[in-house]
């Protein structure tokens, strides 16, 4: 057996693997003697197929087979001998010739890698980037704090319509009488609700209850009618509203905090503005948090000049991908790939040179975090231990959410360990300044 790498331009090599029958015999052998003792051929007893016939059926397939198989593992041995670092896969090459597995008896396999890159990456304290804090404005705070109340809210009567308010009206077209119906502002665009604003109770207009109520659900309700007794009705109709109600915030008394607050650690509204500026800031820092590692990434890759085998890298995308992408395809979201192909690459850097480790534990809690935030989007901010705990064990046990568990551990690490090495400069900005920079990115 004979291997042999050529360097190419482009930071890609070649491994050409020639193998002979002194390389491949014994394993061909053994496997047509398989084929053999479990061939059903008619005309033959089990196990007693001439040789013959079973390599005129099957040894060509076997040869090409196990040729490729031994030259492929010695390909992969030269590779961790030779402690040649490369990125990607190995691959078969475009420049493999053809093969005559009819009459041949020595084969030349030709691979391709691409070579990893070298990382020369010394950080100092000269090195700066910049982390951007969120300020929390008096606009942010309200609206936070007006969206917390609304847990312990209640509805209340008001005097007349503003803007999202909650009506019970009366609809009458002389053949429907249907009190109590609802309207909900709430839903509707500005343009819809324009008729009804400033309006008080007693008011009377003409509607269309198929524009009013534009689901035939929420029609067939309203008129206490059954879905198919729609059809054919006058949809004209007088509505007279009899009632408004709004969603009031709670009165921050003594018993609205022992209720919201059981532990009693809030009692006052200083108290509560404080809390919700911690919520705040506990929300604005994983924005952050987000924005700094990504500034953070586009920073070291640059200073990194990391030299990827990019055309090796396409065929590569091409080749594992099956035909699922046209080169076309590949090539049209190329540069984000690499991009993130080099920082993947950059991360594995700091994790075996820093010795970086993610324990079992850490990635039970991220996932425990995890579970708890999702339930309080459904609507279920203390949810039981136990089914928390569930949840995040289900996480855990899927081969691809816990991947990406510790993917964001690791690069968590990576980031915590890069700061420790350069200059952060912490810089408060507005909102609209975040967001814009954040476009950026």
């Amino acid at each position: 057996m004979k291997v042999v790498r050529e360097q190419r331009e482009g930071h890609a090599s070649l491994i050409r693997v020639t193998v002979d029958a002194s390389d491949y015999g014994q394993s061909v052998d053994k496997v047509l003697r398989d084929y053999r003792r479990k061939a059903n051929i008619p005309g033959f007893r089990p196990g007693m197929v001439p040789m013959g016939i079973v390599k005129k059926m099957y040894g060509k397939g076997v040869l090409a087979e196990q040729s490729y198989r031994i030259a492929s593992e010695s390909a992969f041995n030269y590779l961790a001998e030779q402690k040649i670092d490369y990125v990607g896969d190995v691959i078969p090459s475009d420049e493999q010739g053809d093969f005559d597995f009819d009459n041949g008896t020595e084969f030349e396999f030709v691979f391709e890698i691409g070579e990893a890159p070298e990382v020369n990456l010394e950080l100092t304290a000269k090195d700066k980037v910049v982390y951007n804090k969120i300020k929390i404005d008096k606009k942010m705070h309200n609206d936070y704090l007006d969206n917390w109340l609304r847990r312990y809210g209640h509805m209340a009567d008001a005097d007349k319509v503003t803007r999202d308010e909650a009506l019970s009206v009366t609809l009458d077209n002389g053949t429907i009488h249907s009190e109590d119906a609802y309207v909900g502002l709430i839903s509707m665009s500005d343009e819809e609700r324009k008729p009804f604003i400033g309006k008080k109770v007693g008011y009377k207009t003409a509607v269309n209850v198929n524009e009013l109520y534009k689901n035939p659900t929420q029609r067939a309700a309203a008129l206490h009618l059954k879905e198919e007794e729609l059809e054919g009705i006058d949809p004209n109709f007088t509505l007279e509203i009899t009632k408004i109600r709004k969603f009031a915030n709670p009165e921050l008394n003594d018993e609205f905090f022992k209720m919201a607050f059981p532990e009693g650690n809030i009692t006052d509204a200083a108290g509560l503005d404080k809390f919700v500026d911690e919520e705040i800031s506990a929300e604005l820092a994983r924005e952050s948090d987000y924005l700094f590692t990504l500034q953070l990434r586009d920073y070291l890759l640059e200073k990194a000049a990391l030299e990827m085998p990019t055309e090796f890298l396409k065929r590569w995308l091409y080749v594992i991908n099956e035909g699922k992408f046209s080169k076309e395809d590949i090539e049209k979201d190329f540069d984000q790939f690499v991009k993130m192909f080099s920082w993947n690459y950059l991360q594995k850097h700091f994790i075996q040179s820093e010795g970086l480790n993610v324990t079992t534990e850490e990635a039970a809690e991220e996932a425990r975090k995890f579970a708890a935030a999702q339930f309080v989007q459904y609507g279920m901010p203390s949810a039981p231990a136990e089914m928390v705990e569930n949840f995040a064990k289900r996480l855990l046990d899927d081969k691809q959410q816990s991947q990406k568990i510790y993917e964001k551990l690791y690069e968590q690490k990576v980031v915590e360990s890069v700061k420790s090495k350069i200059k952060v400069a912490e810089k408060v900005i507005s909102a609209e300044d975040f967001a814009a920079l954040a476009k950026t990115i």
